[in-house]
């Protein structure tokens, strides 16, 4: 390719010193004095300064282990400083640092070591006893294994690990020597996808993706070096991650709150000690918030914005929040392989709530059509209609790789000519506005009838007296699949009569999206996201339609 000019130095510059790692630097060295983080647990908080030697500490220890460039250092921790150190660590040796639910089982966390083949792995006190049965059960053994305890109870590591204050004592402070050279293109994270249809895949991500999902966020919401931030929401998944979480957060140069586990009178209580200006959480979070704000007020107007992800926003909740917390509701809709792809403003709200939005700033997001063999192209559109449904796809040139780890089928199956096919239904409208309907994977067949959960959710979660639903197919013999409603109770005195007429009554219901079977629980298998398992639900209900626990209209 002839160029019109010499881009060798641009080149050279950008592809090793346009890095995360690079940015964060440059941070410690113009604010260095400036808070980086706070640990209100802790009672501890550090300056840029600060929070780089405790970096280095760590990333100076995994040298001498010999951790080198693409090593896998995976970490099962809730969000505590050790997970930030292990983030920036990592970078700092040129590792890859993979961060994984600590809710998942022996078995899971073994079939992803077993995949990532890890180096280093650091779990929290909490799940010692996961951590302990995920190495016996893996074939892969982590050569270093670290346990971090941040509790006031007496833990002894088990023979072989080793504790993380005693991993990292006398370690040096100081930047370790780069031994490897840079590049936009080296993964630095690998984080797991949420696995609201199974086992969960390695999502990689380089240093572009970092910087570009870290600009997002400071665009969208927007970031300033003065914000100070806290994600409600655990650490270990995209939103928790880039969403007003660590990437952003230290790459603007901002000041980050810990919250180890979200408690609502904890967080309101923060955000007036601290003066927060930006929090994030799933919608099921703000409601809990917005029912203490409402009965035990704190003074919460350093708020610049909520942002809220994982599901829908509802209309009539949007309203409560804006009322109740802050005017500055933000909703984002997005995959772990992509980040969030569209996004509601304060200015789209509450009019277009119940929607996903439009595309960010840097992406496109198309809905094309769904075809049983094979991918619509991606100029194979449906009508922008707000009628006709097909699949959300999605283009994010900076913030996905566009692939999974050492999966080459999912690849395949996942992404296509630049674009990533999400799964998800939906229609859109004539200004791009996409709305969920549900995922091709959860689709139930009734009658002929194509029919996706999300939209009989929402209108049953509009009753007064319900507190959240999820809805799911079960075998019929006559229908394919009959409709199944699994309702936690927000008043006590609801009954599965009401709730049939009051679905049977909805202008919102066609007949067939009347759910045929009911039953009452108390909490519905989701992600640590918010995001609903259908799939779990479905083997569910299949089980208890025989064993006559599904209650009939």
């Amino acid at each position: 390719m002839t160029s019109t000019y010499d881009s060798t130095m641009f080149k050279e510059t950008f592809e090793s010193e346009f890095t995360y790692l690079n940015g964060f630097m440059r941070n410690v060295r113009r604010f260095g004095h400036r808070t980086a983080v706070i640990d209100p647990a802790a009672k501890k908080q550090w300056s840029y300064t600060e929070f780089n030697m405790d970096c280095n500490r760590l990333a100076n220890a995994l040298k001498n282990d010999g951790v080198k460039k693409s090593d896998i250092v995976m970490v099962q921790l809730f969000n505590c400083p050790q997970f930030l150190f292990g983030y920036i660590g990592a970078q700092k040796v040129g590792a890859i640092f993979n961060p994984v639910n600590f809710n998942l089982s022996p078995g899971e966390t073994a079939e992803i070591m077993a995949h990532n083949k890890p180096k280093v792995y650091i779990y929290d006190s909490e799940v010692a006893e996961t951590a302990l049965k995920a190495i016996e059960l893996c074939s892969h053994k982590p050569e270093v294994v670290i346990a971090v305890n941040n509790s006031k109870k007496e833990f002894t590591a088990p023979e072989g690990h080793i504790l993380y204050d005693e991993y990292v004592k006398n370690q040096s402070e100081l930047d370790p020597p780069v031994d490897f050279k840079p590049h936009i293109y080296d993964e630095v994270a690998r984080l797991q996808t949420s696995g609201t249809t199974g086992t969960p895949k390695g999502v990689p991500l380089n240093n572009i993706n970092e910087v570009l999902s870290a600009h997002d966020v400071i665009m969208h919401f927007p970031l300033n070096p003065t914000d100070i931030t806290m994600n409600m929401t655990p650490w270990f998944h995209r939103g928790g991650l880039h969403s007003g979480g660590p990437t952003p957060t230290l790459y603007i140069g901002g000041a980050l709150v810990i919250m180890r586990t979200f408690n609502p009178k904890v967080t309101l209580e923060y955000v007036e000690r601290f003066g927060i200006s930006f929090i994030t959480g799933v919608p099921s979070i703000l409601t809990l918030l917005a029912s203490r704000q409402e009965k035990k007020p704190k003074n919460i107007s350093t708020l610049k914005g909520i942002i809220t992800m994982g599901s829908p926003l509802e209309k009539e909740a949007c309203i409560r929040f804006q009322k109740v917390l802050t005017p500055n509701i933000f909703n984002g809709y997005g995959t772990t392989e992509s980040f969030w792809n569209t996004f509601l403003r304060p200015f789209d709200l509450p009019e277009m709530s119940g929607t996903a939005g439009r595309s960010c700033t840097d992406d496109d997001v198309r809905v094309v059509k769904v075809y049983e063999d094979r991918k619509a192209e991606p100029d194979d559109l449906v009508a922008q209609d707000n009628v006709e449904e097909g699949e959300v796809i999605i283009m994010c040139p900076g913030k996905s790789t566009y692939c999974y780890a050492g999966n080459e089928q999912a690849t395949k199956d996942k992404f296509y000519k630049g674009w990533m096919y999400t799964g998800d239904i939906a229609t859109w409208d004539k200004k791009q506005f996409i709305t969920i309907a549900g995922r091709k994977d959860d689709m139930i067949i009734s009658k002929g009838e194509n029919i996706y959960p999300a939209r009989i959710e929402e209108v049953i979660n509009t009753n007064p007296k319900v507190a959240e639903c999820i809805v799911t197919g079960v075998p019929d013999s006559t229908r394919g699949e009959s409709l199944a409603a699994y309702v936690i109770k927000e008043d006590e005195s609801l009954t599965v009569t009401e709730l049939i007429d009051f679905c049977n009554n909805s202008e919102n219901l066609s007949k067939y999206q009347v759910p045929r079977y009911y039953r009452f629980v108390k909490e519905l298998p989701t992600t640590a996201t918010g995001k609903k398992q259908h799939f779990k639900i479905k083997k569910q209900a299949k089980e208890d339609l025989q064993n006559g626990l599904l209650l009939r209209k």
